[in-house]
């Protein structure tokens, strides 16, 4: 399994920033790792939101059925948004968590790849290639929030 863990400060509102990374149909505007994304199921973020998203490969574009597992939009507090996505090759875990910090928020993007079923014997090999995609997410979500990345 591949894993990925970043977090940004954010100057933005914890509202604002929970809008922008619990909708799936905004990840193409900052992750240059996706193509497009097409809502499949409900009206907007939320429980039950599905989502078809293309992401780039090499050598052929995958897409990736994601599932809104779990959402929730705290008035105040800590929000946060589940989305597996899976395909034939792979899943992704994606838990995103905004809690309010100073007069921003911290967005912590915590993200699981795993190759599906004999596939997995290659999750070692996956591991540099997913964090050079992140790191790319990570830069776009960065710019996306105006903010800066935070280092545990």
């Amino acid at each position: 399994m591949a894993h990925y863990l970043a977090t940004v400060r954010s100057p933005r509102s914890p509202r604002e920033a929970f809008d922008l990374v619990a909708d799936m149909r905004t990840f193409a505007d900052w992750d240059p790792g996706i193509r497009s994304v097409v809502q499949v199921d409900g009206s907007g973020p939320g429980p039950g939101a599905v989502f078809d998203v293309r992401v780039v490969g090499f050598p052929l574009d995958l897409t990736l059925r994601y599932t809104t597992e779990r959402y929730h939009a705290a008035s105040s507090g800590v929000s946060e948004v589940l989305l597996v996505g899976r395909s034939t090759l792979f899943t992704s875990v994606d838990l995103i968590t905004v809690t309010p910090s100073g007069a921003g928020c911290l967005v912590r993007y915590d993200a699981d790849l795993r190759l599906a079923g004999p596939l997995r014997l290659g999750d070692l090999a996956l591991r540099p290639v997913f964090a050079w995609v992140a790191g790319r997410a990570e830069a776009g979500l960065r710019a996306a929030l105006a903010g800066e990345s935070v280092r545990a």
